[in-house]
């Protein structure tokens, strides 16, 4: 699985440099959530997603993982870059009730 983080203050960014979100990579990105939202001293993991084609329901488990585990700590997850298919699917299975999604990753920083 190919990503990079980057810290800006309190806020941890993570890339994701995937074409597919799904349960190829799901396992891996999931432990990677839980070492990063428990190890980093941050209030806000933002999930850039700008390369991501495609995704499916363990990706989606994935991200809930990382929102679960930042709410436990009283962070937050926001969602950068997600093409329209992505962005569907998460209206659809109703995700975007629970996440903040933003079209940038410049916008998520910001809040």
């Amino acid at each position: 699985m190919n990503f990079e983080t980057k810290k800006d203050g309190d806020i941890l960014i993570f890339t994701l440099k995937e074409k597919k979100l799904d349960s190829s990579i799901s396992s891996q990105l999931k432990a990677e959530f839980l070492l990063l939202c428990k190890t980093e001293k941050c209030s806000v993991l933002v999930i850039d997603l700008k390369s991501v084609q495609f995704c499916d329901s363990s990706g989606l488990s994935a991200l809930l993982i990382a929102q679960r585990t930042m709410n436990s700590k009283n962070g937050e997850v926001r969602i950068a870059n997600l093409n329209k298919s992505i962005e569907n699917l998460m209206k659809i299975s109703q995700l975007d009730r629970i996440f903040k999604i933003y079209k940038s990753t410049k916008s998520a920083i910001k809040g």
